[in-house]
């Protein structure tokens, strides 16, 4: 175990024994703006040694180093009171023209200081300072325990929330391949803490040569995000990974806007998502979108809102249950429009526990490009790797296993994993998407049409079997009724 991950289990630790902090979502919530403060010190630092006139955005008397940095610092009450009464206060209500200054202000809107101990929130204050954001190895490491973090607070109880895992987001982002020389746009509308906007970071980042390739990959990714702890997660995750000011990550709600008020202005090349599924949206929400798609279920409007605000030739790689695949009525409307506008290409099939230990829904990875109808759509079965029989914290779904699809990605055959389905197939079958394996027989329930002679026929051996034990069972009353005699 890293020193680093020590270090966050100690705070964790430390927090506990503290009356206000009862909760993961209260101790990590505290964690995520502390986290923030420090690591944007530490940023700091780096701009006052790259940049000759660096100006802070943050009021001198609220930066890191002017009140947590010295472990002989305020403490106690007088700590409590600077938190509660001056720092917090302040940074929700900071105005100013520099855009760090709006970020800074949406990061702690909704921030809270739960500690009721001032002396605990010294011990916390000063284990947050033994790590450097600067050095390489803290920074990595860091980021592994951040991902931990990220992870606990789904167990905090976010419902229709999960942390997507990260083979499966890195997969998403390298078969859509964002391309930083096209100077391509990507967009998250419900992003989270951030995991998809960090990989196609990363992503980009191999594609940077030159310093108006790093100015570009600043500006050419904006998400979106509902509830305010990940959007503040989102935004340390962000700055960790080298943005200077990631202001184009809103705090709102994507699908509380109407349909139509997107403009072509506001349409995106690329969109790499997990948009909550399982969920349901508050009243009124549907109204925003066309009649014939109104629904409350989030997945669907998130699907519906992609085919709006993606570019003619835009790219899309999503997580959708299965639900979708297979539903009717307004799911049924939905994938007409997106089959028809659409070229859905490709649906990689998860297999289950893959989002284990938060939801058993079974999920899928959809690959679309906007501007041409579907003509087939290419099916791919991910197996659980050799041995495995599910998925748990312990041992999640790794980015190797996807090896196979990548080496078949680009020259497309049929095999044990992978099939095609052509369009007419699917108009047949009232576009339900939920098509089985043909190479795997054996796998799944099978169709009515199959199964309704299998069970008449297993019927009639089952009253065959009891009209035959009724007359055993006759004969045997009838023979000890005459021994009786």
């Amino acid at each position: 175990m890293s020193n680093i991950s020590t270090l966050v289990k100690t705070i964790q630790d430390i927090m506990r024994k503290d009356a206000g902090t009862y909760g993961d979502a209260q101790r990590i919530e505290q964690m995520a703006w502390l986290f923030f403060l420090k690591i944007f010190d530490d940023r700091e630092k780096e701009m006052e040694v790259l940049r000759d006139k660096y100006k802070s955005p943050m009021p001198e008397h609220l930066r890191w180093r002017n009140w947590a940095a010295n472990e002989e610092g305020i403490t106690g009450d007088a700590l409590l009171d600077f938190v509660n009464n001056t720092l917090l206060p302040k940074l929700k209500s900071l105005t100013g023209a520099d855009p760090m200054h709006t970020l800074i202000r949406m990061t702690f809107e909704d921030a809270n200081n739960y500690m009721k101990n001032g002396t605990l929130m010294r011990q916390v204050v000063n284990k947050v300072n033994g790590i450097n954001f600067n050095t390489s190895s803290d920074r990595h490491q860091f980021g592994d325990i951040y991902e931990k973090i990220l992870k606990d607070l789904q167990s905090a109880g976010n419902a229709g929330e999960f942390y997507t895992p990260r083979a499966v987001t890195q997969f998403i982002v390298d078969q859509v391949n964002p391309n930083l020389k096209k100077r391509e746009t990507i967009l998250d509308p419900a992003c989270g803490t951030g995991g998809f906007l960090v990989c196609a970071i990363e992503h980009l980042r191999k594609q940077v040569k030159t310093p108006a390739d790093e100015r570009a990959l600043q500006d050419c990714f904006a998400g979106i995000e509902k509830k305010a702890l990940p959007h503040v997660l989102c935004m340390t995750n962000l700055l960790l990974h080298g943005i200077e000011v990631p202001s184009n990550v809103r705090h709102d709600n994507t699908l509380a806007r109407p349909l139509r008020d997107w403009g072509p202005k506001e349409r995106v090349d690329v969109i790499v998502t997990n948009p909550p599924f399982g969920g349901m949206e508050e009243d009124g929400i549907e109204s925003n979108f066309p009649t014939e798609f109104r629904t409350r279920e989030t997945a669907d409007l998130f699907l519906v809102l992609l085919m709006k605000i993606l570019k003619p030739g835009g790219r899309a790689g999503l997580v959708l249950p299965d639900g979708t695949l297979f539903g009717e009525g307004v799911k049924t409307r939905i994938k007409e429009a997106l089959l028809t506008e659409c070229n859905l290409h490709t649906i990689v099939r998860l297999p289950n526990g893959v989002f284990n230990p938060y939801t058993g829904i079974r999920t899928n990875l959809l690959f679309f490009t906007k501007g041409e109808p579907t003509r087939e759509v290419w099916y791919y079965e991910h197996p659980y790797p050799s041995g495995a029989k599910s998925y748990n914290k312990g041992k999640p779904i790794r980015i190797e296993e996807f090896e196979p699809e990548k080496a078949w990605w680009n020259n497309r055959v049929e095999n044990d994993q992978a099939w095609r389905v052509s369009i007419e197939t699917i108009k047949a079958g009232n576009y339900n998407l939920d098509l089985k394996n043909p190479h795997n027989p054996d796998d799944g329930p099978g169709d009515v049409d199959h199964l309704l002679p299998e069970y008449e026929k297993l019927l009639a051996q089952i009253a065959e079997t009891r009209e035959k034990l009724k007359q055993e069972l006759h004969h045997a009353l009838t023979a000890t009724a005459g021994t009786a005699k």
